[in-house]
């Protein structure tokens, strides 16, 4: 209510279209092609970030090395919370049980709202990570140190993505959330300020 918006049918539209895309990484000229409304990348980068102070869903930037990459970067789509995601989505429970594809990123999107819920101030940063075929899930910064953050649901153990950013980023540590890590209810059951220290 602080912030002018001047086409708030594109508002109402881009959250829409995020809540089809939880924990994705998708770029604005992806979502200008799909939004009825459209305007342009600098009004849809600025509604992302007034979705985001009303902490309802974020668009985290790509992680380059010891700043993030500002320009250019696709954001990846995080809910604050879950609920949003599901009210929008009306499935029921056997139905996300038996999509493994969205379970998974129900799941990488839940993760993402707990470290956004917890992970707040100016010393924490959140981002996430893709160069080519290899991703991490989320990078967490506090100062000089980093952290690769994995989640996994029952996909795969692939984690060539993990390898990948520490060859780029030899200090950084290596978390693995889920299947082969950190159990997921373990996880969620702290505060994840305990696991970056």
């Amino acid at each position: 209510m602080l912030a002018p918006v001047t086409k708030p049918v594109l508002l109402r539209h881009l959250y829409g279209l995020a809540t089809a895309y939880p924990a994705q990484i998708l770029s604005y000229n992806k979502m200008l092609g799909q939004l009825h409304d459209a305007g342009n990348t600098t009004t849809l980068a600025h509604y992302l970030q007034l979705l985001g102070a009303a902490f309802l869903v974020s668009g985290l930037e790509q992680y380059s090395g010891a700043q993030l990459r500002k320009r250019g970067s696709s954001p990846k789509l995080v809910f604050w919370n879950n609920a949003l995601v599901n009210a929008a989505n009306a499935l029921t429970r056997a139905e996300t049980e038996t999509d493994t594809a969205w379970r998974g990123r129900l799941i990488e999107n839940a993760a993402g709202a707990h470290l956004l819920n917890h992970l707040h101030g100016p010393e924490w940063t959140l981002a996430y990570w893709r160069d080519g075929d290899d991703e991490v899930d989320y990078v967490v910064r506090r100062g000089r140190r980093v952290w690769a953050l994995e989640i996994k649901s029952g996909r795969g153990a692939k984690l060539s993505g993990l390898d990948a950013f520490r060859q780029k980023h030899p200090g950084a540590r290596a978390l693995v959330t889920g299947s082969g890590g950190i159990a997921l209810e373990e996880f969620f059951a702290r505060n994840p300020r305990e696991f970056f220290v």
